[in-house]
């Protein structure tokens, strides 16, 4: 969809002028043209202003019809325990201990923590 398009059907069925428009919103009637014509692509805030300017939800300058559309049913995203350790409880309170601790550390003591790390990681992978 074209916002530019639905601007002007939306004026256009409201029976408003582009002059009507820039009085109600402070935008140049030779901005609301290039929107209109496709030229500019307006603002979020541009978008609010024409809203409230045509008297219509927001919605309404994206959809045709009077209600929003039904938001899909999305499935929950299953992760791993693995993949989510330290996200809630004990792991959580370790793991911002963690980060206060590593903040503190020079970069020459991060990196020999990460290589015992990785060493210990591979022995028990063993």
């Amino acid at each position: 969809m074209i916002i530019g398009d639905r601007l002007r059907a939306l004026r256009e069925e409201k029976k408003f002028s582009q002059g009507d428009i820039e009085k109600k919103t402070g935008l140049l009637r030779c901005y609301i043209s290039r929107v209109e014509n496709g030229h500019t692509i307006p603002s979020v805030e541009t978008l609010e202003k024409f809203a409230r300017a045509l008297e219509v939800p927001m919605y309404l300058l994206f959809y045709e019809g009077e209600e929003p559309p039904k938001l899909p049913i999305l499935l929950k995203r299953k992760i791993g325990d693995d993949i989510v350790w330290g996200g809630k409880g004990k792991d959580a309170r370790i793991l911002a201990q963690f980060c206060r601790l590593f903040s503190r550390m020079e970069d020459g003591d991060k990196g020999m923590f990460l290589f015992i790390a990785r060493k210990m990681a591979r022995r028990k992978a063993d």
